[in-house]
């Protein structure tokens, strides 16, 4: 093997509140002579994604804290360029969880074998990747069916988009809301929703029931906080509540009071489920083949907020909680 240094990005500190540049920090290192049974990649894409900031933490969680003074982690694209194992040979494209660095060696077993006739590869870090997955799984969760109204907070990110568009293909009418005028533009023209609104316009209730003055019959949650009791208001008898995300409250050093009305639980008889795509990795060839389906046909569009070089992972990773990513925010390594 050729002898490869590579450069990675390893957490400083632990943020208080909001993240900043000064808790990254770029190392370079020499990557060890392959074993047996092990490839080396080199990445193309890495994804930045909002859970990754629970991860910055030092606390119990779901998955475990990122280690001070080591590589961060996280879902990247990349192909072979050496293999000592059968499985995978030169040029090959995998999907692994060794984010934030330029190359590496893993067994070959802790990798995912994906197409290079999908393009860009970067999709698999997206719509056909974990977010895509994430939406897929969630409206399976709560059973979403033809008629239903969905509203889905976040929507123009990389799960709230691919779950609008796989919630028209099921039959529902469709409401979104973004950060801004462009976001919510790109879901009613692109994304095909029926209705959707800048949530910074205005008490996003009165919006919500503007866009749908009979309610609505589920709730995607990807923002928690103001929107999350909204949805409470707004839902019907028998509504569902999708739990995936509350990007709204991921940098609060304390925790929020919990919504004023979720009394409305009871009275309205809603069900409220929790989501980890972790919990549904055995399915992931069916999505794999029916959301692929959905993208080669050209029913699913795919957005992406690409950014150049790995010295600008942070910054993208920052953009998250700024609002700058339309659709799936990748980094782009070579």
């Amino acid at each position: 093997m050729t002898d490869i240094m590579s450069r990675e990005i390893r957490l400083a500190s632990r943020p208080a509140g909001f993240p900043t540049a000064s808790n990254f920090t770029m190392a370079s290192i020499r990557l060890e002579p392959l074993r047996d049974k092990e490839v080396l990649v080199r990445n193309l894409f890495m994804s930045v994604d909002p859970y990754m900031r629970g991860r910055m933490n030092d606390g119990k969680s779901y998955i475990p804290p990122f280690e001070i003074g080591k590589a961060l982690e996280g879902g990247a694209v990349g192909e072979v360029v050496e293999s000592r194992a059968s499985e995978y040979k030169v040029g090959d494209a995998v999907v692994s969880n060794f984010g934030w660095r330029e190359y590496f060696t893993a067994p070959a077993d802790v990798l995912h074998p994906v197409s290079r006739d999908v393009h860009p590869l970067s999709v698999y870090l997206g719509a056909l990747g974990m977010p895509g997955m994430t939406a897929w799984v969630g409206l399976n969760l709560v059973e979403v069916k033809a008629g239903d109204v969905i509203f889905i907070s976040g929507a123009a990110g990389a799960v709230g988009s691919v779950a609008g568009q796989l919630a028209k293909l099921h039959g529902c009418y469709v409401i979104g809301s973004a950060g801004s005028i462009g976001k919510v533009k790109f879901l009613l023209e692109e994304c095909g929703f029926d209705a959707a609104f800048n949530y910074k316009d205005g008490p996003v209730l009165e919006q919500l029931n503007k866009a749908s003055s009979d309610g609505i019959d589920v709730y995607f949650d990807n923002v928690g906080g103001e929107t999350l009791e909204a949805a409470l208001s707004a839902l019907r008898v028998h509504g569902r509540i999708i739990c995936c995300g509350a990007i709204s409250c991921y940098n609060d050093e304390k925790p929020r009071p919990g919504p004023s009305n979720l009394f409305n639980m009871i009275t309205k008889r809603l069900t409220m489920k929790g989501l980890m795509v972790l919990d549904w990795l055995e399915l992931q060839e069916e999505f794999e083949k029916e959301v692929g389906d959905y993208f080669r046909s050209g029913k699913l569009k795919s957005r992406e907020t690409v950014v150049e070089g790995i010295d600008n992972a942070a910054d993208a990773f920052l953009g998250l909680f700024q609002g700058k990513n339309v659709g799936k925010m990748v980094v782009k390594l070579t």
